[in-house]
């Protein structure tokens, strides 16, 4: 069994509207409450870094299980969707919309690749961890 172990170092100078920093090996930038939610809107923020986790996390194991199942992928996009409910003052991540496109070059793999959208889903380790508390949804174009 293999472990593998992510560092990220956070820095906060003070309040709610404070602006911070995180750090990890690929990855630098700002951190902020977003402007949505009346805070500075510096950086990025925890909203769009989950969304980002699950997103690329989808998209890399959608690519690999295509590679493995030998479908030629003429073209591979997604837009995700991350929806955050306020209520009583109380933030819910709600659910994450994954739409991917994908442009297969050979007809006879279109329904094989109709299988792996949904099933690269379930495959991802980010959409695992928050299987439970984050609904996530699927909703692909394939060509």
């Amino acid at each position: 069994m293999a472990l593998h172990s992510f560092i990220l170092h956070a820095k906060w100078p003070g309040g709610r509207n404070s602006v911070g920093s995180i750090e990890a090996e690929k990855l630098k930038t700002s951190i902020s409450i977003p402007a949505e939610m009346d805070g500075p809107g510096v950086g990025t923020n925890p909203d769009e870094m989950l969304l980002g986790a699950a997103s690329t996390c989808y998209i890399i194991t959608l690519a690999a299980m295509l590679e493995r199942a030998n479908i030629e992928v003429a073209e591979l996009s997604l837009e995700s969707e991350g929806r955050v409910e306020v209520s009583s003052g109380v933030f819910t991540y709600r659910e994450i919309i994954h739409r991917p496109s994908v442009k297969v070059k050979n007809q006879n793999d279109f329904k094989k690749t109709e299988r792996l959208v949904f099933k690269a889903d379930e495959s991802c380790m980010i959409s695992r961890a928050v299987k439970g508390n984050v609904s996530i949804q699927v909703q692909p174009t394939i060509q």
